[in-house]
C-alpha cells in the first residue's frame, strides 16, 4: 500500500486518456448509467493492514481525482472514481461517513446533471435517497434538487418536489430551517413566475377581440399575486437576491405599481442591514432611467456603485 497513492494517479490518468481517446466506444458499451468494472486498486481500495492515516491519504487523493475529472467534463471517469470513494467510505466509522454525505451528494449530484447516458428518474432517484441520510439535511437536498430540476427544464416537477417540501416538519423549527423554508417559498415564487410569464406570450398572440383573452389575464394576475406573496418574505431578509428581485420588479411594473418597485428597489441598495451588493445599485438606476427620471437623479443612484466598482461599464 504505500505506494497506493501514486497507482492511483496513474490509474486516473490512464483512464483520462483512454476516454479521451476513445469517449464513443466507451459509451457504446456502457448501457445507460452503468459504470463499468473498476481497476483492482478501485475495487479493493483498502485491506485490514491499512493504517487509517494512509487510508485518509489515499481517500482525499481520491476525491481529489474526482474534482479534477468534474472540472475537466469527464463525467465517465467521475463516475468510476465516485464508486471507489463510496467503497472507501464503506471502512470508515459512522462520523466520518456523515461527515462525507456532502460531498457523495454535491459529486453524485454534478456527475448526474452532466453524464450523456443520465436521465430525470436516477437524478430523482439519488435525491431521495441523498434525503432519508439524515434529517438536518432534508430541506437543504430539497432545495437544491428542486433547483437542478428548474435548470432542467422540469419546471412542474420541481414545483411538486417544493410542495412535499414545504410540508416537511421534524422537531421545533430551528432558524436554519426558517431560512430554508423562506428559500422554499421563494422558489415556488420563481416557477408561478415563469408561469406568468407563459401565459404573458400567450396573451400576446391572442387577437385583441379573443374570447379566451379575458380568462389569460384572470390567470395571470393570480400567479401574480401568488409570486408576489411567495417572493416579497425573502426579499424582506438581509441578502443578496437578485434573481428574486429582477422577478417582482418585473411584475410590478407590468401592473404599473411604480411607487412599490422603487421602494423595493431603493431599500435592496441602500439598506445598511444588507450586504453590499452592486447589483442592486444598477437594478435601481435602470429603474430611474426606465421610468425616465432626471439625470441628476440617475447619476446619484449611480455614486455607490462608482465606489463599489470603478471600472463597471455604468462608469
Amino acid at each position: 500500500m504505500e505506494n497506493f497513492v501514486e497507482e492511483l494517479r496513474q490509474e486516473t490518468r490512464w483512464l483520462s486518456t483512454e476516454e479521451t481517446e476513445d469517449e464513443s466506444s466507451v459509451n457504446a458499451n456502457v448501457p445507460g448509467i452503468y459504470l463499468p468494472l473498476l481497476p483492482k486498486h478501485f475495487k479493493y481500495p483498502t485491506n485490514m493492514a491499512v493504517k487509517s492515516s494512509e487510508f485518509q491519504t489515499v481517500k482525499e487523493d481520491c476525491l481529489c481525482c474526482i474534482q479534477d475529472a468534474l472540472l475537466q467534463s469527464q463525467w465517465q471517469r467521475a463516475a468510476e472514481l465516485m464508486i471507489s470513494y463510496l467503497e472507501m467510505l464503506e471502512n470508515t466509522n459512522s462520523e466520518k461517513r456523515v461527515t462525507s454525505q456532502e460531498e457523495i451528494w454535491r459529486v453524485g449530484t454534478e456527475i448526474l446533471q452532466q453524464h450523456p447516458q443520465s436521465n430525470i428518474e436516477e437524478v430523482n432517484y439519488f435525491a431521495d435517497r441523498m434525503k432519508n441520510l439524515g434529517v438536518k439535511r432534508y430541506l437543504k437536498i430539497s432545495l437544491e434538487h428542486a433547483f437542478h430540476l428548474l435548470c432542467s427544464g422540469f419546471l412542474d416537477e420541481a414545483y411538486q418536489n417544493l410542495i412535499l417540501t414545504e410540508s416537511w416538519r421534524y422537531g421545533e423549527e430551528t432558524v436554519a430551517q426558517e431560512k430554508e423554508l423562506k428559500l422554499i417559498q421563494a422558489y415556488k415564487g420563481l416557477i408561478h413566475y415563469y408561469r406568468w410569464l407563459k401565459k404573458k406570450t400567450d396573451l400576446l398572440e391572442l387577437d385583441e377581440d379573443s374570447c379566451t383573452q379575458t380568462s389569460v389575464q384572470q390567470e395571470m394576475h393570480s400567479l401574480y399575486q401568488q409570486t408576489k406573496v411567495s417572493l416579497r418574505e425573502i426579499i424582506r431578509i438581509p441578502g443578496v437576491w437578485d434573481p428574486f428581485v429582477i422577478c417582482y420588479v418585473d411584475l410590478l411594473e407590468h401592473y404599473e405599481e411604480y411607487e412599490e418597485a422603487r421602494e423595493l428597489l431603493n431599500d435592496y441598495a441602500y439598506n445598511s442591514k444588507f450586504p453590499s451588493n452592486p447589483n442592486a445599485h444598477v437594478y435601481y438606476y435602470q429603474f430611474l432611467k426606465r421610468r425616465g427620471e432626471s439625470r441628476k437623479t440617475q447619476i446619484s443612484a449611480l455614486q455607490i456603485l462608482h465606489e463599489l466598482v470603478p471600472s463597471h461599464e455604468l462608469m
